[in-house]
C-alpha cells in the first residue's frame, strides 16, 4: 500500500473511526446536542469551537491541495459560525466529515514524491509534515473533546 493511501487511512480513522486507539471525532461528537456542544466549562473552549479549530486547519489544506494558495490565519481558526440550533451545529458536523473526506481523497492522490516536497516556501517544511500535522492536530483536540463533553454531561459546565 503507498504511503499516501496510508496517511489518508489515518485521517480518516481520526475522523471516522478503525484507528488502534477506537477513538474518533464522529462518534464522539454523534450524541453531543447543541447545548452542549456550546456550554462554555471553566475557560476551556467549548466542544463546537474546537471542532471547527481542527477542520480550519483541514479546509486550509483542501485548498492548497486542489492548487489554490495557503490562505489562513491562526486567529481566525476559533472564529466559527454563529451555533443556535441543532441543525447548525449538525451542519458544521457535516461540513466537518465531507472536508475530511475531500482531503483523504486528495492525499490519496498524492504522488509520494510530493509528499516530501517544499510546502510552498519551505518555511513549513514539507507536505508529509502538513499533512501529518492536520492528523496529529485532530488527535490532540480529539481528547480535549472527550474531557469536555465528560464535564458537560456531568453538569461541570461553568
Amino acid at each position: 500500500m503507498q504511503l499516501s493511501t496510508q496517511i489518508a487511512k489515518l485521517l480518516r480513522d481520526v475522523h471516522f473511526g478503525g484507528n488502534w486507539t477506537v477513538s474518533d471525532l464522529k462518534t464522539h461528537l454523534s450524541d453531543v446536542t447543541w447545548q452542549q456542544a456550546t456550554t462554555k466549562v471553566h475557560n476551556f473552549n467549548t466542544i463546537a469551537a474546537l471542532s471547527y479549530h481542527i477542520h480550519y486547519y483541514i479546509n486550509i489544506l483542501v485548498k492548497v491541495l486542489q492548487g489554490g494558495p495557503l490562505e489562513g490565519k491562526d486567529i481566525y481558526s476559533f472564529d466559527h459560525p454563529p451555533i443556535a440550533s441543532q441543525a447548525d451545529w449538525e451542519a458544521l458536523l457535516e461540513k466537518c466529515w465531507a472536508d475530511a473526506e475531500t482531503l483523504a481523497q486528495l492525499i490519496e492522490q498524492m504522488p509520494e514524491e510530493k509528499l516530501f516536497a517544499p510546502f510552498f516556501d519551505g518555511k513549513y517544511g514539507n507536505y508529509y509534515r502538513n499533512v501529518h500535522g492536520v492528523i496529529e492536530h485532530a488527535h490532540y483536540h480529539l481528547g480535549q473533546i472527550v474531557l469536555i463533553k465528560k464535564l458537560v454531561m456531568q453538569g461541570e459546565a461553568k
